[in-house]
């Protein structure tokens, strides 16, 4: 199918959806996958030689201080991790994650924090009582962390492709980062640039890597609208929800949830690799007028 089909089928599909359903992933999904693509995926083999004009990315996600236990690192040129780098978001933990990062020979680190990562979370003090870590960890946590680009609600370009992060999902328990369902998640996703090429969120979209032991469905809808109807990146990274690990496509865009940890929270899952092209340099006004003396 081409991008405008693809295009006009995605726009059809979310101007019928009922806004009632947008607090019920489950539901949502049931609705959604009459008319949208869910398909499984697969990345790129980590031992392949890399093409040129792409940028490797390897993407992990929820090492839940674990990170050091993975037993391969893929080569590539950018790291990713979706979030939950540690299980409370203690300095200490930061630090160890830090220096993960530190032995990594990634020419770039890009980061975002998780639910887990509390002193990331401007709500810290409210958090810091709700799981009795100190209050004074706020500033140090964040501190301690280096050797990477952490992102929050802002963008990184390499090479011209265009990298956005944000630690946000939908209300789940009473971890950081929580934000209710329906407007509030909608005005989140909206900051979104049009012009993302590689998307990295905490928690997945619904029906993507967001199916649950319990057979319910964590995605959030608005998020899933947003990407589909507007952002359209090349790749979206996420983790949050273990059991989800694998790779989706909508024929757009290419989902992957890089959950490291199981449901068990064993750090068995492989990091997951994929290409993603360096768009061509457009010719400056100069340039095109250069050739243009040239050929007359």
């Amino acid at each position: 199918m081409s991008q405008k089909l693809l295009a006009e089928r995605f726009a059809s599909a979310w101007e019928r959806f009922p806004r009632g359903l947008r607090g019920d992933p489950t539901r949502a999904y049931e609705r959604l996958q009459v008319s949208l693509p869910f398909e499984q995926a697969a990345g790129v083999d980590p031992d392949s030689e890399k093409p040129e004009n792409v940028l490797r990315c390897v993407c992990i996600s929820d090492t839940h201080c674990r990170a050091a236990e993975i037993e391969a690192m893929p080569k590539g040129d950018v790291l990713i991790h979706a979030g939950d780098f540690t299980s409370l978001g203690r300095t200490k933990q930061v630090d160890v994650f830090s220096e993960f990062l530190k032995g990594l020979d990634f020419q770039h680190k890009i980061v975002i924090a998780g639910n887990h990562d509390l002193c990331f979370d401007d709500d810290y003090e409210a958090l810091s009582k709700r799981f009795g870590v100190p209050t004074a960890e706020l500033e140090a946590g964040r501190e301690a962390l280096n050797h990477c680009t952490y992102l929050l609600d802002s963008s990184v370009e390499i090479q011209g492709v265009k990298f956005y992060g944000s630690p946000w999902q939908p209300w789940f328990f009473d971890w950081a980062f929580n934000l209710e369902r329906g407007d509030p998640c909608t005005a989140k996703w909206q900051e979104i640039p049009d012009d993302t090429d590689v998307l990295i969120t905490h928690g997945p979209p619904v029906g993507h890597g967001d199916l649950c032991t319990s057979g319910q469905r964590a995605g959030c809808v608005d998020l899933l609208r947003e990407i589909q109807t507007r952002v359209k990146p090349k790749l979206h990274v996420f983790g949050h929800i273990h059991e989800g690990y694998g790779t989706t496509t909508d024929g757009q865009t290419v989902f992957v949830n890089a959950s490291t940890c199981t449901f068990n929270y064993r750090p068995t899952n492989p990091p997951l690799v994929f290409d993603v092209p360096i768009p061509a340099p457009v010719p400056s006004t100069s340039d095109s007028s250069s050739e243009k003396k040239a050929e007359e």
